[in-house]
């Protein structure tokens, strides 16, 4: 499992690290019933607080991404069909809003992003 911490970045390091391992269950990187890391483990490796790594694995058991197993470890859920797609609507909705600033900044028409999208579906379907 690979995490890399941005400082520069505007997230707050806990929510680092829940996207790229929720990144990486989604991708299939990291397979259901995989042990992730120890809290400890993992906050030595990052130069991070304990803290911050326990926060990012309790986010990511709230969501579903991983289970504890007491005195064991944290390891990967299976996956949810539903809580994948709605991770993935999300991308798509976070995507799209970035096409609208794209759009905007250069004068893109509705009917010009209606044709880009068009074209890129056609590749697609």
């Amino acid at each position: 499992m690979t995490v890399l911490i941005d400082n520069k970045s505007g997230a707050p390091i806990y929510d680092q690290i829940c996207t790229q391992i929720k990144a990486q269950i989604l991708s299939g990187t990291l397979k259901t019933d995989e042990l992730l890391p120890s809290i400890r483990g993992l906050a030595k490796d990052l130069r991070i607080s304990f803290i911050t790594t326990k926060r990012a694995y309790e986010e990511l058991e709230k969501d579903g991404f991983v289970y504890t197993v007491p005195g064991k470890g944290c390891f990967v859920a299976a996956k949810n069909p539903a809580l994948v797609r709605e991770e993935h609507l999300k991308a798509i909705e976070t995507h799209l809003d970035e096409i609208r600033r794209h759009a905007a900044a250069c004068a893109l028409g509705r009917g010009e992003l209606e044709d880009m999208i068009r074209f890129a579906l056609e590749e697609y379907v």
